[in-house]
């Protein structure tokens, strides 16, 4: 089982992109917020636990991120393969990822960053907010998102770096060219 981080920062392009990876290889693509959603809409068990998290405002806890993320790989422990988007977002996320992984006697095979300069982060999700009407998504929000990102993710980046498993790859040019850049760090 081929186990993927796709890491990027807001408007990186890493849900176009993880999307394209999964479909070309077979896996299976893991978005927490299409997780959420979704179990939040089927009414399951869990979905009622996170919406019940979601009504009162706080962030759905790692111990409950981690309990979806478990639930998505038994329901499909025979996948080859998966690309994780949005998962994890703090240390101890990715700690316990790692945990829970090994009940699947998996681990993490590869980090790939989508480097992008902040201006064009900040273009892209400028278009993006104008496009989908989001007047919340001013130019002071969208950077300091960048700022909360980075802040959270530079301890991520480090603790992957140690163990030999980041490849950043430059995350600005045409859709196609990026995912042509992310599928040769991808060992065939």
């Amino acid at each position: 089982m081929f186990n993927l981080i796709l890491f990027g920062p807001p408007g990186a392009g890493k849900g176009t992109q993880a999307i394209k990876i999964a479909e070309k290889y077979g896996w299976i693509h893991v978005s927490t917020g299409d997780i959420l959603r979704s179990e939040v809409s089927q009414e399951t068990p869990l979905g009622l636990k996170v919406k019940a998290v979601m009504e009162s405002g706080i962030l759905v806890s790692d111990e409950l991120l981690i309990e979806i993320m478990e639930s998505v790989f038994r329901k499909n422990n025979t996948a080859g393969g998966f690309v994780l988007d949005g998962f994890p977002r703090t240390l101890n996320q990715a700690k316990e990822l790692d945990r829970m992984l090994v009940k699947f006697a998996t681990k993490v095979s590869l980090v790939l960053s989508l480097d992008v300069d902040e201006e064009e982060l900040l273009k892209r999700l400028l278009v993006r907010a104008l496009n989908q009407g989001r007047k919340d998504d001013t130019e002071e929000v969208i950077k300091n998102r960048l700022v909360q990102y980075h802040k959270h993710t530079k301890p991520l980046i480090e603790y992957y770096e140690a163990k030999k498993l980041l490849k950043n790859v430059r995350g600005v040019g045409t859709v196609d060219e990026i995912f042509t850049e992310l599928c040769k760090s991808i060992p065939e």
